[in-house]
């Protein structure tokens, strides 16, 4: 995709101020909780931008969440050398936030290029509170009044903090990148704040996450990791969990302790209604070292486990990995971390999440023909978990 020619670019920035997006309806802007991402997939079915095409299939399927990956891609999009840019003017990004999905969940990085692994100095933590300061502006101006939420994070923490599980990794944490990670997560949060506080806004939220992926050996044998050496420091306003360590083999009791126990280490934050601890990445490969790992009909199993305990805990959102696989096997073959296969057949997850829609869609539907208002968290939950112990 060539650059974006200056003038397409003013026309773009034109028609953002110009034409507000549309309002969310009542049952599009419904929390359903369960939701997939589009982040790397190795193949897609038409010839168009293969973000968009995946925002479709997810919008069809039913969602009202979509998670994407907002950081700086030259190859694809060269044309963009901001997060604004991205999300203003490059035509896919800008038509996927359109769309209408009530909750977005970003892995916001910025172009800037900032670092923190040897501490975070103030001339990064400038550049990356002023790119994330402008997004956020942006995003609370072009969706005034629509409904919408937009959580921006980033990719596994513990993997950036520490690079494994293996007890040799315990020493990759040295208080300098401990506390350039805190000082990183704190620059990012104030940004968000900031912006909030300084730009009036109504109908539309935007928060800020950091990503966990290994809190059970902090839980379990007491060693360093993202949740018990930087999450009580830092006042995030959710937590996010790639979830792959005690969801590889689901138990829904012990799912809800490590939520639990990520929950324990949150720093308060006022304001912030709820749960705020969500799953952002669980998931079952059909191959794994070249082996045959897990059948259709067994991911789909698996993930309803894991489903039931995050909806019975209260998780804000819980995202299987993902719409269209993204890793391959050393012999070229897909790992399948999918909902649709790269044949384009529809697995059991993917129908799984389909009906689920179906039901709660029609659910909120009625309950506000019946009583004027939609459902609450709590009643919602209720009903969707007898849901799931019921199909």
């Amino acid at each position: 995709m060539p650059p974006f020619p200056r003038e397409f670019l003013a026309f773009v920035t034109l028609l953002a101020t110009a034409i507000p997006a549309a309002e969310l309806s009542t049952v599009d802007r419904f929390n359903y909780v369960l939701g997939t991402q589009a982040i790397g997939g190795k193949y897609q079915f038409t010839q168009g931008d293969s973000l968009v095409e995946s925002a479709e299939v997810i919008h069809a399927m039913g969602a009202s969440c979509m998670k994407f990956d907002l950081r700086p891609k030259p190859k694809e999009y060269p044309g963009a050398h901001s997060l604004v840019e991205l999300a203003r003017d490059e035509p896919a990004h800008r038509q996927v936030l359109d769309m209408p999905f009530a909750n977005f969940q970003l892995w916001a990085e910025p172009f800037a290029n900032t670092s923190w692994k040897k501490g975070f100095s103030k001339a990064d933590a400038e550049k990356e509170y002023q790119e994330l300061h402008a997004l956020v502006v942006h995003l609370l101006k072009t969706y005034n009044g629509t409904g919408k939420s937009f959580y921006l994070g980033h990719w596994e923490g513990d993997n950036l903090l520490r690079g494994s599980i293996s007890k040799a990794a315990d020493a990759q944490m040295t208080p300098e990148k401990v506390q350039g990670m805190i000082d990183w997560l704190t620059t990012r949060q104030r940004a968000v704040d900031d912006a909030k506080r300084d730009t009036p806004h109504e109908d539309v939220q935007v928060w800020h996450y950091t990503e966990l992926n290994h809190p059970t050996i902090s839980l379990r044998e007491g060693r360093p990791t993202l949740v018990n050496q930087v999450l009580p420091k830092v006042a995030v306003d959710f937590v996010s969990y790639s979830a792959y360590d005690v969801t590889n083999v689901p138990k829904a009791e012990e799912i809800q302790k490590v939520l639990s126990y990520i929950e324990s280490q949150l720093a308060p934050k006022p304001g912030v209604p709820g749960k705020r601890v969500f799953i952002g990445e669980y998931g079952y490969s059909v191959f794994h070292g070249g082996k045959a790992h897990h059948s259709p009909e067994e991911q789909d199993r698996l993930s309803r486990i894991t489903i039931q305990a995050g909806l019975e805990w209260g998780c804000p959102f819980i995202l299987y990995w993902e719409l269209y696989n993204n890793e391959l096997e050393a012999d070229g073959r897909q790992r399948g971390f999918w909902m649709i296969d790269d044949k384009g057949v529809k697995q059991p997850i993917y129908e799984t999440h389909r009906r689920y829609y179906e039901w709660a869609r029609t659910f909120v539907k009625e309950w506000k023909a019946r009583t004027g208002k939609v459902p609450g968290d709590a009643e919602f939950r209720r009903a969707a978990v007898e849901y799931f112990s019921r199909n």
